[in-house]
């Protein structure tokens, strides 16, 4: 199987064209990429972290004409549980409103295979950026950004504990809510959700105000050996990965541990200093983990700069344009 050599480097964008909400997955020695076209889901692999988004994406799923799920598909995930492939994903029926979180599961073991529909999930309302989280006991959580009522409003984070991976078990739970000057620019907005659990420390990373806006950055929750139900149990960090002077826009990540053993934040960024979601492109760097158990994000790479695939010292080859966050707790 053909990795890259430890010191392997590639450069952002991965995927130039206008793209966004990468979710990108590692299994059995080959990474997995799912994307949407707003219609479409397509999953790219490929041995090579540096080649995935070089790969022709396979179409897994097609909305349908018409109903419920038929317009609007964003931000989907793929997810391995219990044999099978799961895909997540919001859409609704061409209007906002009703965008609720929906599950396809794969027929086998291969990702870019055949689905079957298992429904809409019972969040209790409009929800989006649908992703999937174990505790210590194996309990099964859905994570995913949602409204207070059903009327557009601030955007939250909420949990629920599901049954099987297309049941959710019981009604939500606030996880957190746009309470920070930084999680409120151009709108009060806590969304995208991403787990990050190392040596029995949880942390939610999720993105922070409005996604149209350069604003847009990353913030952190974290759970220390405690109950994911439990609000308390969450402390806020952030931000923790926000825009530069070349990087705006900064959003909605995923995580891997590549074979090298290397951590890698993918996200995405805007190209312009506008409002809007047409000029955004998937970007990846390496991030380290300090005493505490945190994630180190540093600054977001300019493009153009080499990014080292193997095990990261610091994101970059030569570590330049890299610092630890100083990030403000509550």
């Amino acid at each position: 199987m053909n990795h890259p050599a430890p010191g392997a480097f590639f450069v952002n964008p991965l995927l130039p064209k206008p793209s966004q909400d990468p979710y990108v997955v590692f299994r059995d020695g080959i990474y997995h990429a799912i994307s949407t076209d707003g219609r479409v889901l397509y999953v790219r692999s490929a041995p090579d972290v540096i080649e995935l988004y070089r790969r022709e994406p396979t179409v897994v799923w097609t909305a349908p004409r018409r109903g419920p799920n038929s317009k609007h598909v964003w931000a989907p995930e793929l997810h391995f549980v219990d044999g099978r492939w799961f895909i997540y994903y919001a859409a609704d029926d061409g209007r906002n409103r009703n965008h609720r979180l929906w599950v396809l599961e794969s027929a086998g073991s291969d990702p870019a295979g055949r689905y079957r529909s298992r429904g809409v999930l019972q969040t209790g309302g409009w929800a989006i950026d649908g992703t999937l989280g174990r505790d210590a006991r194996g309990r099964l959580f859905l994570l995913w950004s949602g409204w207070p009522g059903p009327r557009p409003g601030p955007q939250n984070l909420y949990i629920a504990e599901m049954s099987d991976p297309a049941t959710v078990k019981e009604a939500r739970t606030l996880l957190t809510e746009p309470g920070e000057p930084w999680e409120r620019r151009g709108a009060p907005v806590c969304e995208g959700p991403a787990l990050l659990q190392r040596n029995g420390v949880t942390c939610v990373v999720y993105s922070a105000s409005a996604s149209w806006t350069p604003d847009h950055c990353l913030g952190l929750i974290v759970n220390r050996h405690g109950d994911f139900l439990d609000r308390a149990a969450w402390r806020k960090i952030g931000p923790v990965f926000e825009p530069t002077p070349e990087v705006w826009g900064i959003g909605h990540c995923s995580f891997i541990t590549t074979h090298h053993g290397g951590d890698l934040i993918f996200y995405h960024a805007k190209t312009r200093l506008k409002h809007g979601w047409r000029d955004r492109n998937i970007r990846a760097q390496g991030f380290t983990w300090d005493a505490d158990g945190l994630p180190q994000f540093g600054s977001p790479v300019s493009p153009g700069v080499p990014v080292a695939v193997g095990n990261h010292q610091s994101s970059t080859i030569d570590g330049a344009g890299v610092s630890p966050f100083k990030p403000r707790i509550s």
